[in-house]
């Protein structure tokens, strides 16, 4: 099978340095697996590599839609697929960078949910209420009949919440009571830089503080003039969620950088936990987290 290396791990653990260094010595590309990264003009929230940072190597799913639009799973699976197929085709390693793991599943698994056949009478049927009534009321349905699925299913990913209800009323289980499955689509070796969680906490708390001295504040307060609204998905990330509802209610600028970095460091753990159960994965001590130590690997 085709090879691919994903760069992983919890946010603040140095994961683009490391992809760029690695691609530069692979001769190929980067494709980025931030849920906030696909966000044009939120950059000092996200950590956004600068062109700097990304050393003349090429970066894919970065800038490629508004924050006032919704971006969902399926929709980055779309994108970036084809640009990994593209670098197989032409003999280089795909190098996949990031911390969201929905994204990158999407890119390491063929997913056969709940292994019930497509009956397209009832995907037309919930089509057509999502169009009538909305994604939240879609949303609500699937609540109704899986409480399990629905609360892992944003309410944006409208293909994989329809493709829940389909399965329900094919086979009157719920997607949750099945076995998925899933079907590798390549050969890959993740690897993420394991740093002791003090020192990972410290990271993450200068790195708040660095974006609140680089602007964040103000980067939001642009974002919500230019009619961004916390109802907007990209408006739930980490660090904008906190700083427009800290400038609704009047919090101190210290009180918004503490709550951001509370939510950061249970993002982190959350972020851990995942990718411990990551197949082929590899934690490298920071010492040892270098390219020359990650191609080995492969």
């Amino acid at each position: 099978m085709p090879k691919v290396l994903v760069v992983c791990g919890a946010t603040a653990s140095g994961k683009t340095s490391l992809a760029v260094a690695c691609a530069k010595k692979l001769n190929t590309e980067v494709i980025s697996a931030d849920s906030m990264l696909v966000y044009r003009g939120m950059d000092i929230g996200t950590a956004k590599p600068t062109s700097e940072e990304m050393q003349g190597v090429p970066h894919h799913l970065i800038d490629v839609v508004s924050p006032k639009e919704s971006f969902s799973v399926s929709d980055y699976e779309k994108k970036a697929l084809p640009i990994v197929e593209d670098l197989l085709l032409k003999g280089k390693v795909p190098v996949i960078c990031g911390g969201t793991g929905f994204y990158l599943n999407s890119l390491l698994y063929k997913s056969q949910f709940g292994n019930a056949g497509a009956n397209a009478s009832v995907r037309e049927k919930y089509e057509a209420i999502l169009m009538e009534k909305g994604k939240s009321f879609l949303h609500s349905l699937l609540y109704e009949v899986d409480k399990e699925s629905a609360e892992k299913l944003h309410e944006n990913d409208t293909k994989r919440v329809i493709r829940a209800l389909e399965i329900y009323e094919t086979t009157g289980k719920a997607k949750s009571e099945q076995q998925d499955e899933r079907i590798p689509r390549f050969d890959f070796v993740a690897v993420s830089i394991a740093y002791p969680r003090d020192l990972l906490y410290e990271r993450i708390n200068r790195r708040v503080d660095i974006m609140y001295e680089n602007g964040l504040k103000e980067e939001v307060r642009s974002l919500l003039l230019s009619g961004v609204s916390l109802s907007n998905q990209s408006m739930q990330g980490i660090g904008y969620k906190e700083v427009a509802e800290g400038l609704e209610n009047g919090y101190s600028d210290e009180e918004i950088k503490e709550l951001i970095k509370k939510n950061t460091r249970n993002y982190a753990k959350r972020q851990i936990t995942f990718f411990k159960r990551m197949e082929n994965h590899v934690c490298l001590a920071p010492q040892d987290a270098t390219a020359e130590r990650v191609l080995d690997l492969l």
